[in-house]
Protein backbone atom coordinates (compact mmCIF):
# COMPACT_ATOMS: atom_id res chain seq x y z
CA UNK A 1 0.00 0.00 0.00
CA UNK A 2 0.93 3.22 -1.04
CA UNK A 3 1.30 6.65 1.63
CA UNK A 4 0.80 9.42 0.39
CA UNK A 5 3.32 11.96 0.88
CA UNK A 6 2.50 15.23 2.79
CA UNK A 7 5.16 18.17 1.16
CA UNK A 8 7.05 18.35 4.58
CA UNK A 9 6.06 18.39 8.29
CA UNK A 10 7.41 21.12 10.10
CA UNK A 11 7.15 20.02 14.01
CA UNK A 12 7.31 23.57 14.93
CA UNK A 13 4.09 23.91 13.27
CA UNK A 14 2.25 21.20 15.14
CA UNK A 15 4.74 21.39 18.58
CA UNK A 16 1.38 22.17 20.93
CA UNK A 17 0.72 24.76 23.80
CA UNK A 18 1.90 24.01 27.47
CA UNK A 19 -0.89 24.67 29.89
CA UNK A 20 -2.13 27.91 28.02
CA UNK A 21 1.61 29.09 27.45
CA UNK A 22 2.87 30.08 23.73
CA UNK A 23 6.11 28.69 22.95
CA UNK A 24 8.11 31.62 22.69
CA UNK A 25 11.55 31.03 23.78
CA UNK A 26 12.71 30.32 20.87
CA UNK A 27 16.63 30.05 22.63
CA UNK A 28 15.28 26.86 24.65
CA UNK A 29 14.32 25.00 21.95
CA UNK A 30 16.29 24.82 18.59
CA UNK A 31 16.08 23.40 14.95
CA UNK A 32 12.47 22.67 13.88
CA UNK A 33 13.13 20.22 11.53
CA UNK A 34 11.16 19.38 8.30
CA UNK A 35 10.82 15.45 8.03
CA UNK A 36 9.80 13.28 4.81
CA UNK A 37 7.24 10.85 5.91
CA UNK A 38 8.56 8.51 3.82
CA UNK A 39 11.97 8.46 4.59
CA UNK A 40 10.98 8.11 8.47
CA UNK A 41 8.54 5.07 7.72
CA UNK A 42 12.00 3.69 6.11
CA UNK A 43 14.15 3.88 9.01
CA UNK A 44 11.60 2.61 11.37
CA UNK A 45 10.89 -0.16 9.43
CA UNK A 46 14.80 -1.30 9.13
CA UNK A 47 15.41 -0.36 12.78
CA UNK A 48 12.69 -2.81 13.35
CA UNK A 49 14.25 -5.74 10.80
CA UNK A 50 17.63 -5.55 12.14
CA UNK A 51 17.86 -4.17 15.48
CA UNK A 52 14.91 -5.47 17.19
CA UNK A 53 14.05 -8.61 15.76
CA UNK A 54 9.93 -7.70 15.92
CA UNK A 55 7.78 -8.83 12.93
CA UNK A 56 8.70 -6.51 10.18
CA UNK A 57 6.29 -3.56 9.86
CA UNK A 58 5.99 -0.15 9.52
CA UNK A 59 6.03 2.76 12.46
CA UNK A 60 5.01 6.08 10.84
CA UNK A 61 5.84 9.17 12.68
CA UNK A 62 2.62 10.56 14.65
CA UNK A 63 1.55 13.14 16.69
CA UNK A 64 1.54 13.37 19.83
CA UNK A 65 -1.40 12.64 22.05
CA UNK A 66 -2.52 16.04 22.74
CA UNK A 67 -2.43 15.04 26.68
CA UNK A 68 1.22 15.51 26.62
CA UNK A 69 3.68 17.47 24.59
CA UNK A 70 6.01 15.00 23.82
CA UNK A 71 6.87 10.98 23.95
CA UNK A 72 10.43 11.10 25.45
CA UNK A 73 11.91 13.70 27.47
CA UNK A 74 15.54 12.79 28.41
CA UNK A 75 17.65 15.06 30.73
CA UNK A 76 21.22 15.03 30.05
CA UNK A 77 23.15 14.26 26.41
CA UNK A 78 25.44 12.23 27.39
CA UNK A 79 26.26 8.41 25.80
CA UNK A 80 22.91 7.02 27.72
CA UNK A 81 21.04 10.09 26.42
CA UNK A 82 21.69 10.67 23.14
CA UNK A 83 21.51 6.46 22.47
CA UNK A 84 17.99 6.79 23.83
CA UNK A 85 16.54 9.95 22.20
CA UNK A 86 17.97 8.87 19.11
CA UNK A 87 16.40 4.90 19.36
CA UNK A 88 13.17 7.02 20.51
CA UNK A 89 13.09 9.42 17.12
CA UNK A 90 13.79 6.14 15.18
CA UNK A 91 10.71 4.29 16.28
CA UNK A 92 8.40 8.14 15.01
CA UNK A 93 8.11 9.07 18.78
CA UNK A 94 8.51 12.61 19.71
CA UNK A 95 11.72 13.78 21.42
CA UNK A 96 13.36 16.51 23.89
CA UNK A 97 16.56 16.98 25.01
CA UNK A 98 17.30 18.90 27.73
CA UNK A 99 21.14 20.02 28.44
CA UNK A 100 22.56 22.70 30.83
CA UNK A 101 25.56 22.36 29.09
CA UNK A 102 26.57 25.53 27.04
CA UNK A 103 26.80 22.05 24.27
CA UNK A 104 25.54 19.07 23.65
CA UNK A 105 27.73 15.93 24.61
CA UNK A 106 27.34 15.69 28.36
CA UNK A 107 30.15 15.06 31.02
CA UNK A 108 31.34 12.56 28.66
CA UNK A 109 32.42 14.54 25.85
CA UNK A 110 33.45 18.17 27.97
CA UNK A 111 34.86 17.08 31.11
CA UNK A 112 35.03 12.60 31.38
CA UNK A 113 35.85 10.32 28.80
CA UNK A 114 36.41 11.90 25.51
CA UNK A 115 38.84 14.69 27.04
CA UNK A 116 40.75 12.15 29.05
CA UNK A 117 41.33 9.51 26.61
CA UNK A 118 42.69 12.53 24.22
CA UNK A 119 44.49 13.90 26.87
CA UNK A 120 46.35 10.80 27.23
CA UNK A 121 46.79 9.90 23.59
CA UNK A 122 47.95 13.31 23.08
CA UNK A 123 50.30 12.97 25.92
CA UNK A 124 52.11 9.70 24.18
CA UNK A 125 52.29 11.42 21.00
CA UNK A 126 54.16 14.11 21.88
CA UNK A 127 56.76 12.11 24.75
CA UNK A 128 57.56 9.35 22.68
CA UNK A 129 56.22 7.08 25.07
CA UNK A 130 55.30 4.18 22.82
CA UNK A 131 59.58 4.54 20.99
CA UNK A 132 61.39 4.64 24.52
CA UNK A 133 61.75 1.00 24.02
CA UNK A 134 63.94 1.62 21.29
CA UNK A 135 65.14 4.80 21.97
CA UNK A 136 65.79 5.20 25.58
CA UNK A 137 63.65 7.29 28.70
CA UNK A 138 64.62 10.05 27.93
CA UNK A 139 63.41 10.28 23.79
CA UNK A 140 60.91 12.84 23.35
CA UNK A 141 58.76 13.68 20.37
CA UNK A 142 58.39 17.48 21.45
CA UNK A 143 60.77 18.95 23.94
CA UNK A 144 59.47 21.37 26.19
CA UNK A 145 55.65 20.15 26.24
CA UNK A 146 53.45 22.83 27.97
CA UNK A 147 49.28 22.91 28.66
CA UNK A 148 48.36 24.54 25.73
CA UNK A 149 50.05 21.75 23.22
CA UNK A 150 47.38 19.67 25.26
CA UNK A 151 44.66 21.78 25.03
CA UNK A 152 44.72 21.75 21.13
CA UNK A 153 43.93 18.88 20.44
CA UNK A 154 41.67 18.43 22.48
CA UNK A 155 39.54 21.60 21.57
CA UNK A 156 39.70 19.80 18.01
CA UNK A 157 38.66 16.99 19.47
CA UNK A 158 35.61 17.94 21.16
CA UNK A 159 34.08 20.26 18.55
CA UNK A 160 34.23 17.19 15.89
CA UNK A 161 32.62 15.24 18.70
CA UNK A 162 29.55 17.43 19.21
CA UNK A 163 29.57 18.01 15.80
CA UNK A 164 28.61 14.64 15.09
CA UNK A 165 26.24 14.81 18.13
CA UNK A 166 24.10 17.69 16.55
CA UNK A 167 24.10 16.24 13.15
CA UNK A 168 22.46 12.77 14.66
CA UNK A 169 20.00 14.62 16.73
CA UNK A 170 18.95 17.07 13.81
CA UNK A 171 19.40 14.42 11.07
CA UNK A 172 16.52 12.06 13.22
CA UNK A 173 14.27 15.11 14.72
CA UNK A 174 15.45 15.10 17.77
CA UNK A 175 14.93 18.64 19.36
CA UNK A 176 17.07 20.19 21.84
CA UNK A 177 16.68 22.12 24.81
CA UNK A 178 19.41 24.33 26.73
CA UNK A 179 18.86 25.08 30.15
CA UNK A 180 18.82 23.54 33.63
CA UNK A 181 15.81 20.62 34.02
CA UNK A 182 13.42 20.04 37.44
CA UNK A 183 10.64 18.34 37.75
CA UNK A 184 7.38 19.81 38.61
CA UNK A 185 5.21 16.36 38.70
CA UNK A 186 6.14 12.62 37.44
CA UNK A 187 5.25 13.81 33.80
CA UNK A 188 5.74 17.58 33.88
CA UNK A 189 9.46 19.34 33.27
CA UNK A 190 10.33 22.78 34.06
CA UNK A 191 13.32 24.17 31.87
CA UNK A 192 14.91 27.20 33.08
CA UNK A 193 17.14 28.76 30.54
CA UNK A 194 20.91 30.87 30.93
CA UNK A 195 18.96 33.96 31.54
CA UNK A 196 16.70 32.65 34.34
CA UNK A 197 13.89 32.14 31.81
CA UNK A 198 11.43 29.07 32.63
CA UNK A 199 8.75 26.74 30.33
CA UNK A 200 7.16 23.51 31.48
CA UNK A 201 7.15 20.67 29.31
CA UNK A 202 5.38 17.27 29.82
CA UNK A 203 6.20 14.16 28.68
CA UNK A 204 4.83 10.75 28.53
CA UNK A 205 8.05 8.95 29.47
CA UNK A 206 11.61 10.60 30.72
CA UNK A 207 14.66 9.02 30.90
CA UNK A 208 17.03 10.51 33.60
CA UNK A 209 20.92 10.43 32.17
CA UNK A 210 22.27 13.37 34.13
CA UNK A 211 25.52 11.68 35.03
CA UNK A 212 27.71 12.43 37.75
CA UNK A 213 29.64 15.27 39.31
CA UNK A 214 33.14 15.29 41.61
CA UNK A 215 32.80 14.87 45.13
CA UNK A 216 33.90 18.17 46.73
CA UNK A 217 34.83 17.63 50.13
CA UNK A 218 35.26 20.71 52.35
CA UNK A 219 38.29 19.95 53.56
CA UNK A 220 40.37 20.17 50.42
CA UNK A 221 41.12 23.99 49.02
CA UNK A 222 39.70 23.76 45.53
CA UNK A 223 41.33 26.71 43.45
CA UNK A 224 41.07 25.63 40.03
CA UNK A 225 44.73 26.54 39.98
CA UNK A 226 47.24 24.12 41.48
CA UNK A 227 44.00 21.94 43.67
CA UNK A 228 41.71 20.18 41.22
CA UNK A 229 39.10 18.23 40.82
CA UNK A 230 38.54 15.07 38.20
CA UNK A 231 36.03 17.94 35.72
CA UNK A 232 38.65 20.73 35.87
CA UNK A 233 41.82 18.77 35.22
CA UNK A 234 41.74 19.25 31.62
CA UNK A 235 41.81 23.18 31.83
CA UNK A 236 45.17 23.04 33.65
CA UNK A 237 46.97 26.49 33.41
CA UNK A 238 50.77 24.51 33.11
CA UNK A 239 52.47 21.43 33.50
CA UNK A 240 53.22 20.52 36.94
CA UNK A 241 56.52 19.37 38.17
CA UNK A 242 55.22 17.24 40.86
CA UNK A 243 51.86 16.28 41.56
CA UNK A 244 49.68 14.51 44.50
CA UNK A 245 46.76 12.41 43.36
CA UNK A 246 44.45 11.29 45.99
CA UNK A 247 41.98 8.67 44.92
CA UNK A 248 43.45 5.11 43.26
CA UNK A 249 40.17 4.61 41.12
CA UNK A 250 39.54 4.51 37.62
CA UNK A 251 40.03 7.98 36.60
CA UNK A 252 42.90 8.54 39.24
CA UNK A 253 44.74 6.24 38.45
CA UNK A 254 44.24 7.13 34.58
CA UNK A 255 45.47 10.86 35.45
CA UNK A 256 48.25 9.63 37.58
CA UNK A 257 49.53 7.68 35.00
CA UNK A 258 49.35 9.97 31.72
CA UNK A 259 51.29 12.59 33.84
CA UNK A 260 53.51 10.30 34.86
CA UNK A 261 54.44 9.34 31.25
CA UNK A 262 55.46 13.35 31.26
CA UNK A 263 57.92 13.08 33.65
CA UNK A 264 56.14 14.19 36.37
CA UNK A 265 56.81 13.36 39.70
CA UNK A 266 53.52 11.41 41.27
CA UNK A 267 52.56 10.38 44.06
CA UNK A 268 48.74 8.58 44.07
CA UNK A 269 47.21 7.84 47.21
CA UNK A 270 44.76 5.91 48.60
CA UNK A 271 42.89 4.91 51.77
CA UNK A 272 42.61 1.20 51.27
CA UNK A 273 45.27 -0.91 51.55
CA UNK A 274 44.21 -1.98 47.70
CA UNK A 275 43.01 -0.20 44.07
CA UNK A 276 40.85 -1.28 41.22
CA UNK A 277 39.19 -4.62 43.08
CA UNK A 278 37.58 -5.31 40.19
CA UNK A 279 40.86 -6.17 38.23
CA UNK A 280 42.62 -9.55 38.46
CA UNK A 281 45.03 -9.60 41.41
CA UNK A 282 47.68 -10.66 39.05
CA UNK A 283 47.30 -7.96 36.67
CA UNK A 284 47.40 -5.53 39.60
CA UNK A 285 50.74 -7.02 40.66
CA UNK A 286 52.27 -6.22 37.27
CA UNK A 287 50.70 -2.83 37.32
CA UNK A 288 51.95 -1.61 40.67
CA UNK A 289 55.31 -3.28 39.90
CA UNK A 290 55.48 -0.51 36.28
CA UNK A 291 54.59 1.71 38.41
CA UNK A 292 57.41 1.72 41.01
CA UNK A 293 59.79 1.28 38.09
CA UNK A 294 58.41 4.64 36.67
CA UNK A 295 58.78 6.47 40.19
CA UNK A 296 55.42 6.55 40.32
CA UNK A 297 55.17 6.45 44.67
CA UNK A 298 51.93 4.70 45.95
CA UNK A 299 50.85 5.61 49.51
CA UNK A 300 48.37 3.16 50.08
CA UNK A 301 46.38 2.31 53.24
CA UNK A 302 47.25 6.28 53.79
CA UNK A 303 43.83 8.30 54.94
CA UNK A 304 44.22 12.16 54.52
CA UNK A 305 44.25 14.23 57.21
CA UNK A 306 44.40 17.67 55.74
CA UNK A 307 45.46 19.11 52.71
CA UNK A 308 47.08 23.30 53.24
CA UNK A 309 48.15 24.87 50.71
CA UNK A 310 51.57 26.86 51.72
CA UNK A 311 52.45 30.76 51.52
CA UNK A 312 54.80 29.51 48.22
CA UNK A 313 51.61 28.01 46.80
CA UNK A 314 53.06 24.11 47.23
CA UNK A 315 50.32 22.22 48.66
CA UNK A 316 50.90 19.28 51.39
CA UNK A 317 49.14 16.72 51.92
CA UNK A 318 49.23 15.00 55.75
CA UNK A 319 48.17 11.21 56.00
CA UNK A 320 47.41 9.46 59.05
CA UNK A 321 50.58 7.83 58.94
CA UNK A 322 52.27 10.81 59.70
CA UNK A 323 53.31 11.25 56.13
CA UNK A 324 53.37 14.34 54.62
CA UNK A 325 53.47 14.54 50.48
CA UNK A 326 54.22 18.18 49.29
CA UNK A 327 53.44 18.37 45.74
CA UNK A 328 52.84 21.56 42.92
CA UNK A 329 49.52 20.52 42.48
CA UNK A 330 46.87 18.17 43.59
CA UNK A 331 44.29 16.24 41.78
CA UNK A 332 41.07 14.58 44.14
CA UNK A 333 39.55 12.36 42.63
CA UNK A 334 38.00 10.40 45.07
CA UNK A 335 34.55 9.16 43.92
CA UNK A 336 31.60 11.12 42.26
CA UNK A 337 28.38 11.86 42.93
CA UNK A 338 24.89 11.21 40.66
CA UNK A 339 24.25 14.98 39.64
CA UNK A 340 20.43 14.66 40.61
CA UNK A 341 20.41 17.13 43.89
CA UNK A 342 18.48 19.95 41.83
CA UNK A 343 16.19 17.85 39.43
CA UNK A 344 13.78 17.75 42.28
CA UNK A 345 13.09 14.22 42.40
CA UNK A 346 10.60 14.33 45.14
CA UNK A 347 8.10 15.99 42.92
CA UNK A 348 8.41 12.90 40.74
CA UNK A 349 8.08 10.33 43.73
CA UNK A 350 11.54 9.47 43.05
CA UNK A 351 14.43 8.88 45.79
CA UNK A 352 18.12 8.22 45.42
CA UNK A 353 20.97 6.68 47.81
CA UNK A 354 23.89 8.65 49.39
CA UNK A 355 25.63 9.32 46.64
CA UNK A 356 23.07 10.74 44.72
CA UNK A 357 22.31 7.87 42.15
CA UNK A 358 19.13 5.98 41.65
CA UNK A 359 17.60 2.38 41.22
CA UNK A 360 16.27 0.80 38.62
CA UNK A 361 15.42 -2.58 37.23
CA UNK A 362 18.18 -3.63 35.76
CA UNK A 363 16.59 -5.43 32.81
CA UNK A 364 14.40 -2.54 31.51
CA UNK A 365 15.89 0.66 33.66
CA UNK A 366 12.69 1.75 35.01
CA UNK A 367 12.28 3.59 38.30
CA UNK A 368 10.35 3.31 41.16
CA UNK A 369 7.84 5.05 39.00
CA UNK A 370 6.84 3.03 35.86
CA UNK A 371 7.21 5.93 33.17
CA UNK A 372 10.84 7.38 34.56
CA UNK A 373 13.86 5.58 33.65
CA UNK A 374 17.12 6.06 34.32
CA UNK A 375 20.88 5.04 33.17
CA UNK A 376 24.25 5.48 32.75
CA UNK A 377 26.76 6.97 35.53
CA UNK A 378 23.62 8.35 37.48
CA UNK A 379 22.52 4.65 38.32
CA UNK A 380 26.00 3.25 39.35
CA UNK A 381 28.47 0.23 37.98
CA UNK A 382 29.78 -0.07 35.58
CA UNK A 383 29.68 3.65 34.77
CA UNK A 384 31.21 2.83 31.62
CA UNK A 385 30.34 5.10 27.86
CA UNK A 386 29.94 2.08 26.17
CA UNK A 387 27.09 0.13 28.42
CA UNK A 388 25.62 3.57 28.91
CA UNK A 389 24.69 3.50 25.50
CA UNK A 390 23.09 0.28 25.57
CA UNK A 391 20.84 1.21 28.32
CA UNK A 392 19.61 4.21 26.63
CA UNK A 393 18.51 1.84 23.84
CA UNK A 394 17.02 -0.43 26.19
CA UNK A 395 15.36 1.57 27.98
CA UNK A 396 13.67 3.85 24.98
CA UNK A 397 12.49 0.38 23.46
CA UNK A 398 11.05 -0.86 26.83
CA UNK A 399 9.04 2.72 27.19
CA UNK A 400 7.76 2.43 23.58
CA UNK A 401 6.90 -1.47 24.25
CA UNK A 402 9.83 -3.50 22.60
CA UNK A 403 11.36 -6.47 23.60
CA UNK A 404 14.95 -6.11 22.01
CA UNK A 405 17.30 -9.38 22.62
CA UNK A 406 18.55 -9.46 26.30
CA UNK A 407 22.55 -7.88 26.26
CA UNK A 408 25.83 -9.98 26.53
CA UNK A 409 26.61 -11.87 29.79
CA UNK A 410 30.34 -10.68 29.80
CA UNK A 411 31.17 -6.82 28.81
CA UNK A 412 34.83 -5.30 28.56
CA UNK A 413 36.01 -3.12 30.97
CA UNK A 414 38.79 -0.59 30.19
CA UNK A 415 40.75 1.22 31.64
CA UNK A 416 42.95 3.94 29.61
CA UNK A 417 45.98 3.71 32.19
CA UNK A 418 49.37 4.04 31.09
CA UNK A 419 49.93 0.85 30.08
CA UNK A 420 46.20 0.37 29.23
CA UNK A 421 43.95 -2.23 31.47
CA UNK A 422 41.21 -4.31 29.96
CA UNK A 423 39.32 -7.90 31.31
CA UNK A 424 36.29 -9.52 30.42
CA UNK A 425 34.43 -12.54 32.29
CA UNK A 426 35.74 -13.95 35.48
CA UNK A 427 39.33 -13.10 37.41
CA UNK A 428 41.55 -15.72 38.79
CA UNK A 429 39.81 -15.13 42.27
CA UNK A 430 36.26 -15.60 41.43
CA UNK A 431 37.11 -18.63 39.63
CA UNK A 432 38.56 -20.00 42.90
CA UNK A 433 35.12 -18.62 44.70
CA UNK A 434 32.80 -20.57 42.27
CA UNK A 435 34.77 -23.66 42.97
CA UNK A 436 36.07 -24.02 39.35
CA UNK A 437 38.52 -26.68 38.31
CA UNK A 438 40.59 -24.11 35.75
CA UNK A 439 43.93 -23.47 34.30
CA UNK A 440 45.68 -20.34 33.43
CA UNK A 441 47.97 -19.54 30.20
CA UNK A 442 50.10 -16.42 30.44
CA UNK A 443 51.70 -14.53 27.53
CA UNK A 444 53.80 -11.72 27.33
CA UNK A 445 53.81 -8.57 24.74
CA UNK A 446 57.89 -9.64 24.20
CA UNK A 447 57.21 -12.79 23.34
CA UNK A 448 55.68 -11.63 20.12
CA UNK A 449 56.79 -10.57 16.91
CA UNK A 450 54.72 -7.39 16.52
CA UNK A 451 55.81 -6.71 20.22
CA UNK A 452 59.88 -6.35 19.55
CA UNK A 453 58.55 -4.16 16.20
CA UNK A 454 57.01 -2.08 18.51
CA UNK A 455 59.51 -1.91 21.52
CA UNK A 456 57.76 -3.24 23.87
CA UNK A 457 59.06 -4.51 27.35
CA UNK A 458 55.76 -4.77 29.17
CA UNK A 459 52.78 -6.02 28.20
CA UNK A 460 51.02 -9.21 29.76
CA UNK A 461 47.87 -11.71 28.73
CA UNK A 462 45.89 -14.15 31.31
CA UNK A 463 43.28 -15.98 29.69
CA UNK A 464 41.88 -18.38 32.75
CA UNK A 465 39.74 -22.21 30.97
CA UNK A 466 38.02 -24.49 32.67
CA UNK A 467 39.82 -27.80 32.79
CA UNK A 468 36.72 -29.70 33.03
CA UNK A 469 34.46 -28.36 30.06
CA UNK A 470 37.36 -26.26 28.29
CA UNK A 471 35.48 -22.94 28.02
CA UNK A 472 37.07 -20.14 28.44
CA UNK A 473 36.13 -18.50 31.76
CA UNK A 474 37.92 -14.79 31.36
CA UNK A 475 40.18 -12.70 29.30
CA UNK A 476 42.66 -9.62 31.27
CA UNK A 477 45.38 -7.72 29.56
CA UNK A 478 47.91 -5.12 31.06
CA UNK A 479 49.71 -3.26 28.04
CA UNK A 480 49.85 -1.53 24.54
CA UNK A 481 46.34 -2.25 23.02
CA UNK A 482 44.51 -3.81 25.17
CA UNK A 483 41.28 -1.90 24.97
CA UNK A 484 41.03 -2.99 21.42
CA UNK A 485 42.39 -6.74 21.97
CA UNK A 486 39.93 -7.72 24.48
CA UNK A 487 37.01 -7.91 22.32
CA UNK A 488 38.19 -11.11 20.96
CA UNK A 489 38.01 -12.81 24.05
CA UNK A 490 34.75 -11.05 24.73
CA UNK A 491 33.38 -12.59 21.59
CA UNK A 492 34.74 -16.03 22.14
CA UNK A 493 33.18 -15.71 26.14
CA UNK A 494 30.14 -14.71 24.71
CA UNK A 495 29.93 -17.45 22.39
CA UNK A 496 31.17 -20.56 25.21
CA UNK A 497 34.18 -20.81 23.52
CA UNK A 498 36.94 -23.16 24.21
CA UNK A 499 40.13 -23.00 24.36
CA UNK A 500 40.18 -25.08 20.81
CA UNK A 501 39.37 -21.80 19.42
CA UNK A 502 42.80 -20.56 20.14
CA UNK A 503 44.88 -23.59 19.66
CA UNK A 504 43.65 -23.69 15.94
CA UNK A 505 42.94 -20.39 14.62
CA UNK A 506 45.13 -18.36 12.75
CA UNK A 507 45.99 -14.88 13.94
CA UNK A 508 47.22 -12.06 11.44
CA UNK A 509 51.46 -12.14 11.70
CA UNK A 510 52.82 -10.22 12.98
CA UNK A 511 49.83 -8.96 15.55
CA UNK A 512 49.59 -8.49 19.53
CA UNK A 513 46.96 -10.50 19.04
CA UNK A 514 48.98 -13.48 18.73
CA UNK A 515 49.53 -13.18 22.20
CA UNK A 516 45.93 -14.98 22.38
CA UNK A 517 47.49 -18.55 20.77
CA UNK A 518 50.47 -18.12 22.77
CA UNK A 519 48.14 -17.96 25.85
CA UNK A 520 46.43 -21.06 25.08
CA UNK A 521 49.03 -23.09 23.89
CA UNK A 522 50.47 -22.07 27.81
CA UNK A 523 47.42 -23.45 29.42
CA UNK A 524 46.68 -26.08 26.77
CA UNK A 525 50.48 -27.98 27.76
CA UNK A 526 49.43 -27.01 31.65
CA UNK A 527 45.95 -28.98 31.04
CA UNK A 528 45.39 -32.74 31.03
CA UNK A 529 45.18 -34.13 27.45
Amino acid sequence: MTVPEPSAIDLGQIFPMVQGRARTHSHILVADTKLSWQKRRGRAFMLCRSKLRCRPRCLPIRETPSMYDYDMLVIGSGPSGRRAAVQSAKLGKSVLVVEKGRRVGGVSVHTGTIPSKTLRETVLNLSGWRERGFYGRSYRVKQDIGAGDLMARLQKTLDHEVEVLEHQFSRNTVRTARGEACFVSPHEIEITSDVGEKRIVSAAHVLIACGTKPFRPDYVPFNNTTVFDSDEIIELPKLPRSLAVIGAGVIGVEYATIFSALDVAVTLIEPRPTFLDFIDKELIDEFMHELRDRNVALRLGSAVNSIEVGENGRITTKLGDGRHVTTEMLLFAAGRFGATDRLNLEAAGLKVDHRGRIGVNPATLQTEVPHIYAAGDVIGFPSLASTSMEQGRVAACHAFGLNPPPPPEYFPYGIYSVPEISTTGLTEEEVRQKGIPYEVGIARFRETSRGHIMGLNSGIMKMIFSTKTRRLLGVHILGEGATELIHIGQAVLNLKGTIDYFIENTFNYPTLAEAYKIAGLDAWNRMGR
